[in-house]
């Protein structure tokens, strides 16, 4: 939750589990040879519709 709230506090997920924090990305991280900040930038293309970011 909080890498969009902004509370400082990026792996607290307020009691809902469901909230996006940071220990997703890094998590998501040890599936490939990538890195947390790739995994965590990788986020953004996949919200949108075609897959692709937003120029």
């Amino acid at each position: 939750m909080c890498l969009s709230c902004g509370c400082g506090e990026p792996d607290d997920d307020h009691g809902n589990p469901g909230h996006t924090t940071g220990t997703d990305p890094r998590e998501a991280s040890t599936g490939g040879d990538t890195g947390p900040a790739r995994a965590g930038d990788d986020v953004r293309p996949g919200t949108e519709p075609d897959g692709t970011p937003p120029s």
